[in-house]
């Protein structure tokens, strides 16, 4: 059933415009949000990874919940992508306007991004753990999820965050 609804998901993004105006078949445009996604997901990463690998290592010292280090994941993982993405951008602003760029962009993809990651997580291993085999499925998530949005948002408005 999931991977019908995938198929589905999917034949409607490529077959439908949104607004009349922006058409789901732009190859260029899909390689374009590709490239954003994968940075917002490089910066994402790092954070959450990071996050749930330290509670991992050390045994959890404060007993906290699955969801509070879930919680403290997705806010490292949004602050170091928009640490990222603000460092990228700074090559090419002042580094203020960089960082109102970096957070007007892709708040909402970051988001959606770290929700994908986490819950992908916690489905798979039933809690707050990195094991070798579900890294990847928590990236797919991540990369997955954002994308159609990060799409919509480089097709209406012309920018790129990086």
């Amino acid at each position: 059933m999931n991977a019908y609804v995938i198929i589905f998901f999917i034949y409607v993004m490529t077959t439908t415009t949104v607004e009349n105006s922006i058409s789901w078949k732009c190859k260029h445009t899909w390689k374009r949000a590709s490239v954003n996604t994968l940075w917002c997901l490089l910066g994402c990463s790092i954070g959450d990874f990071g996050t749930i690998y330290f509670f991992q290592a050390t045994g959890n010292p404060w007993d906290f919940s699955v969801l509070l280090i879930m919680s403290l994941a997705i806010m490292n993982g949004l602050i170091t992508s928009i640490m990222l993405e603000t460092f990228i951008l700074s090559r090419q602003m002042v580094l203020k306007e960089a960082f109102r760029v970096a957070i007007g962009m892709s708040l909402i993809s970051m988001i959606a991004m770290e929700a994908a990651m986490n819950i992908t997580d916690v489905i798979l291993t039933g809690g707050a753990m990195l094991t070798w085999w579900v890294i990847p499925f928590m990236l797919l998530a991540g990369f997955i999820t954002p994308l159609p949005y990060n799409y919509y948002r480089l097709k209406k408005y012309g920018k790129a965050c990086h």
